[in-house]
């Protein structure tokens, strides 16, 4: 593993004193918000007390009046509708939602997930296909469709209209749908960009119960969904993507759906659950459904009225779940090891590997393990129906899908943005691919991205971590993206002499300040080696704060994120 580079918060010191003197809030409490963009107390306000009324109006996105209008006349007639979603955990929640909101007006409901091995990412023509033959006269396709244009227009010429709900930036116009709802649509005057897939389709929700005279408080039962795709999809955890978050993990705690209650209690995660909850042990249950069998699954189980089908469903997406890891983790110890063998591979700037035995449903991951371990832009590659497929992963300050767009002539087909992409390939391109990719890299990625860097949020001694700190810090809950859990550092820590080291090279800490009495435990992954270096002597460490479950009880603990020799 590289080492990080710590990076010390730049602040504008007078913000903070105004915030300070303003909300009388701890002087560290006050340059967390600054270092959000909240500078005034009344923005705090609202960052801390997201509400319904801090919800947009769901007719500002482009074409809304439209969808709904067409789904009011759905309605009426007695039409079919299918609802498409993608087989990740933004499309299987966004069909579920929709499912369970629509269900409440209509029953001439069905929905199409595509298999990720024969059909790929998208509106597929089986899918469209499917519509047809099931009589469907309208589809609703959400987390995909806003770059279906041959798909779309198939089904036009079956007389099969297509409501798009879409958070992928568009590509060669729109497509010929009835809507497309986008907000990163060039046109869409949509005020926040950045909702997820299932987003989107909790927006069409709240406009059609709107239309219907239908207070948006009584869509409260399908927040919870929202919230486990806006953790799960890693879009930002701002404005409204919060404000819906913050609402759904409380109805996941107070009123969760039968189904999500299933998985959390497979998870054996503690209520209430979090972000990192959701994200490490619900989403990766829900994505198994679609990675190893079936995405409809994950969608019955979201969908289950009574508690014991519920766990069934659970306890098959646990042993799925169970059987992922294991294919992720060969995959990757095998990648590694190739990657090694490589000679001269220290000098190479990207990682590309292809092996036409790996599992498609895992190579997304195996390419997050390869960026994240070796620092690097990776892409793994495997054999699909006589195609090379691939998925590509990238580290903080390199554009991968710019860096893709220079390779363009080599695939059949690719799609996605700065930090995750996929693409498709002749097997006969994938040597020339290898070489490409590494020159573009060589070429585009700036000194600073090749080094892993912690952004350090503020110096916090380890005796200032009491209760009360840690429930004000609470406060800038949901975590996630641009709203990231603070990463703080303390100086002059020693061991207490009860760590120990953990396989894996992960190591279960005991420390306290070198001047203090209060032990705090934590975790280090894969701090093995630097802390056999080190605990002999006092060492500065960078460390999240969280809340560990022990007994029956909670205790404050330590995610020890970095340690190196005292500056």
């Amino acid at each position: 593993m590289i080492s990080p580079l710590w990076q010390f918060p730049t602040i504008d010191d007078s913000l903070v004193d105004a915030m300070q003197s303003a909300t009388q809030m701890d002087r560290i409490f006050c340059a967390l918000l600054v270092q959000r963009g909240i500078t005034t107390p009344e923005a705090a306000r609202l960052f801390f007390r997201p509400s319904w009324e801090q919800l947009y109006d769901p007719f500002d996105m482009k074409d809304m009046e439209r969808a709904v209008q067409r789904l009011d006349l759905a309605v009426k007639n007695n039409e079919r509708i299918l609802l498409y979603g993608d087989y990740d955990v933004d499309g299987t929640t966004s069909v579920a939602l929709m499912y369970r909101f629509l269900s409440r007006f209509h029953s001439q409901l069905d929905y199409y997930l595509p298999d990720r091995d024969k059909e790929g990412y998208g509106v597929s023509m089986a899918g469209v296909e499917y519509a047809r033959e099931q009589g469907c006269t309208l589809v609703i396709a959400m987390d995909c469709g806003i770059k279906a244009h041959e798909a779309v227009a198939l089904a036009k010429s079956y007389s099969i209209d297509f409501i798009v709900c879409d958070h992928h930036v568009p590509e060669g116009g729109l497509p010929d749908a009835v809507a497309n709802l986008d907000p990163k649509r060039p046109d869409c005057p949509y005020p926040y960009k950045e909702l997820s897939g299932c987003g989107i389709s909790f927006k069409l929700a709240q406009a059609f119960a709107s239309f219907h005279d239908v207070p948006v408080q009584e869509l409260s039962d399908l927040l919870d969904l929202v919230a486990v795709s806006i953790a799960c999809d890693i879009v930002p955890m701002t404005g409204e993507n919060r404000v819906l978050a913050h609402l759904g993990l409380k109805r996941l705690h107070q009123a969760p759906s039968i189904g999500l209650w299933a998985l959390i209690q497979k998870t054996g995660r503690p209520t209430p659950v979090n972000v990192n909850d959701l994200v490490f042990a619900v989403g990766p249950m829900i994505n198994a459904a679609g990675r190893l069998g079936d995405a409809r699954d994950a969608v019955r189980l979201m969908l289950s009225s009574d508690r014991n089908s519920a766990l069934n469903y659970a306890s098959q997406l646990l042993r799925r779940n169970k059987q992922r890891r294991e294919v992720d983790h060969q995959t990757a110890n095998e990648a590694i090891n190739i990657v090694h063998a490589q000679p001269g591979h220290e000098f190479n700037k990207s990682i590309v590997l292809y092996n036409a035995a790996w599992h498609k449903g895992i190579i997304g991951i195996a390419a997050s393990r390869m960026a994240e371990r070796f620092h690097r832009p990776a892409v793994i590659l495997t054999e699909s129906n006589g195609r090379a497929v691939g998925s590509a992963r990238s580290v903080p300050g390199f554009d991968l899908y710019a860096a893709l767009q220079l390779c363009e002539d080599l695939f059949y087909s690719y799609g996605g943005h700065a930090h995750a992409a996929g693409m498709q390939m002749p097997v006969e391109n994938v040597d020339a691919f290898v070489q490409r990719f590494e020159q573009v890299v060589q070429e585009q990625i700036s000194q600073g991205a090749e080094q892993p860097v912690l952004e350090l949020c503020g110096l916090l001694p380890l005796e200032n971590i009491t209760p009360d700190f840690w429930k004000t810090l609470k406060r800038f809950e949901p975590f996630g993206p641009h709203n990231r859990n603070p990463i703080f550092y303390a100086t002059d820590v020693v061991d207490t002499g009860q760590s120990r080291l953990l396989d894996n090279n992960h190591v279960r800490f005991s420390i306290k300040s070198a001047h203090g009495q209060t032990v705090f435990g934590g975790i280090g992954f894969d701090m093995g080696q630097k802390f056999e270096e080190l605990k002999g002597q006092p060492f500065d460490i960078a460390f999240n704060i969280r809340e560990e479950f022990w007994r029956g009880e909670r205790h404050i603990s330590l995610q020890i994120k970095d340690l190196r020799a005292k500056v």
